[in-house]
């Protein structure tokens, strides 16, 4: 299996500076979040599925070839890469093995990959083996690994328990057959901490249709990042699955209907092949994030074309923290019914301190202390909660994030679940992605308002957004411009 992925130029990047107000509009790819989960369910749905609006980045990619190790095929559609057909592969999914009698899957440092693959191992005909970038054995996996292993799937770590490389299988093929014959209909029922990642809740949740009698799955401790939970529940839904989801119990009453009776939150998935169809993916409201905030270090304005409204993207989040950071945000209709979200920023000296909960979208967390750091520069405090699983992420985002604004000249602190950024003056510096996108889009942010700031690997975008320079480079070329 590979270790970081090879790059032709890892020369460092001079992070442009704005010199002036931008105007620009930014069209983006699809979402990350999405087309992973629209794969997945394309890969066993129950006829064909043409999906419209693919993000083509490595993650895809890589999702992509764990689908078709699984016995899924794809093709583009009129030679367009963001138009896919999807014919799904029958249960148990056919796994080409090798002489071990396992297959093999790369998941690089794909969180989705990781997470969402493994179980769909478990029901499979033969076993695979899992491995990926050498950062991606450090990110947790064991709550999923367990719950599977409790399911009765074949689980061995093939290195550090609970990470990476493992080995994951159908055993004696427990998943595939009722959980109570005496009482057909009884779904199977499992408890997960997905403390962690809420991504170990979603590759239950995804799975979960495909078996005889559907999947009951009790989450405990608190579930981060929501969105994507409500994001995994929406797509099911959308493809025909009865879910029937929580409701927050009050403390103060007895539990609620959806609510374990201990006040867990329980979510069932009724048994079923996902609809096939016809699937558009929205655009990434994460990836806007970027180039949002570019507006309020720079000034002047930044639209994003196509905003879906309403969306169970966590990005949407950024209507309503930006204004909190100093912009002015609408959300204009246009003549075809679409929506382009608008952002006017006041400049750098304009920027407020926030103090915000990012526990149900922390992947906007790196793109806020961007702004919250150079907020900082003009005497702002601002203080980030709820985001202790940044730890688990492509790097451990925390420390990231407090050890490049340190670089910066600036005053960072971790604590239990966040950051304190208090105010302190800053200047260029040589800044690290540690193979992780949302590092990088930190550096570009940051870098618009100081000068003399480097990244090692502006790269590692591709990730999520290919050609992330040039559409940085092209939204200040529309407006003030750049050094």
């Amino acid at each position: 299996m590979s270790s970081s992925p090879a790059r032709a130029d890892r020369r460092p990047w001079p992070v442009p500076t704005a010199r002036g107000p931008l105007d620009a509009t930014i069209a983006l790819p699809g979402s990350k979040s999405l087309t992973a989960r629209a794969l997945l369910l394309a890969a066993v749905a129950g006829g064909p599925t043409t999906l419209v609006g693919v993000l083509r980045s490595r993650d895809t990619d890589l999702m992509l070839a764990a689908l078709t190790a699984l016995g899924a095929r794809f093709e583009e559609v009129g030679g367009d890469p963001t138009r896919l057909r999807a014919r799904p592969s029958p249960l148990p999914l056919h796994v080409s093995a090798g002489p071990d009698g396992a297959g093999r899957i790369e998941t690089g440092l794909a969180g989705t990959v990781m997470r969402f693959v493994p179980a769909l191992a478990a029901l499979a005909d033969a076993p695979v083996v899992l491995d990926g970038d050498e950062a991606a054995r450090h990110r947790p996996m064991a709550p999923l690994l367990d719950a599977l292993a409790s399911l009765g799937a074949e689980v061995a770590c093939l290195g550090e328990p609970g990470l990476l490389p493992v080995r994951v299988g159908p055993g004696d093929g427990a998943l595939l057959r009722r959980a109570d014959p005496a009482r057909p209909g009884r779904p199977r029922r499992v408890s997960i901490d997905a403390s962690g990642s809420s991504q170990f809740l979603s590759a239950l949740l995804l799975v979960g249709s495909l078996l005889p009698d559907g999947l009951a799955v009790v989450a405990t401790g608190r579930v981060p990042s929501a969105p994507h939970v409500a994001m995994t529940v929406a797509a099911l839904r959308e493809r025909g699955i009865i879910v029937e989801e929580p409701v927050e119990p009050d403390e103060s009453t007895a539990p609620t209907a959806g609510a374990a009776e201990d006040g867990r939150r329980a979510w069932t998935v009724h048994p079923g092949r996902p609809a096939g169809g016809t699937v558009v993916i929205e655009p990434d409201l994460s990836n806007a994030g970027p180039f949002l905030a570019a507006a309020l270090v720079a000034g002047g304005e930044v639209r994003v074309p196509r905003w879906p409204a309403p969306t169970a993207q966590g990005g949407d989040a950024w209507r309503e923290l930006l204004p909190r950071l100093g912009g002015v945000v609408e959300l204009r209709p246009e003549p075809d019914d679409s929506r382009t979200l608008v952002v006017h920023g006041p400049g750098a000296a304009g920027l407020r301190g926030i103090d915000a909960d990012l526990s149900a979208v922390g992947e906007l967390a790196p793109t806020v202390a961007a702004l919250a750091a150079l907020a900082g520069a003009r005497g702002r405090t601002s203080r980030l909660t709820g985001i202790a699983h940044l730890r688990g992420h492509e790097t451990d985002r925390l420390a990231a994030l407090a050890t490049g604004i340190r670089l910066l000249g600036g005053d960072a602190e971790e604590t239990a679940d966040g950051l304190v950024i208090r105010p302190a003056p800053l200047h260029g510096a040589a800044l690290r992605s540690y193979a992780d996108h949302r590092m990088a889009t930190f550096a570009a942010i940051v870098g618009l308002g100081v000068d003399g700031v480097t990244l090692d690997d502006v790269g590692c975008t591709s990730k999520t957004l290919p050609g992330f320079p040039a559409l940085w480079a092209a939204m200040l070329g529309q407006g003030g411009g750049s050094r």
